[in-house]
């Protein structure tokens, strides 16, 4: 079963209470997203760092081929 956008916020939410999110629906088909972290936290971390805490947050929706969540291109940062 598919994730919802909003879906996909509130669990980068409940990590990320301060964080500035967009999530967007790539192709329309509720598979492909794109989401925006802007986190304060992420300051001093590198790339990977603020990417695996975000796929943390994700509990596992993500994990194996019975995954909810097929595919996430995901930016990550600080605020400037």
């Amino acid at each position: 079963m598919a994730m919802e956008a909003h879906e996909i916020e509130a669990l980068i939410r409940a990590a990320f209470p301060d964080a500035t999110i967009s999530v967007t629906d790539l192709a329309g088909d509720g598979n492909h997203y794109a989401a925006e972290v802007i986190d304060e936290s992420f300051r001093g971390q590198n790339r990977v760092q603020q990417q695996r805490a975000v796929y943390a947050a994700l509990n596992g929706k993500m994990d194996g081929p019975d995954g909810q969540l097929h595919a996430l291109a995901l930016t990550t940062k600080a605020p400037e």
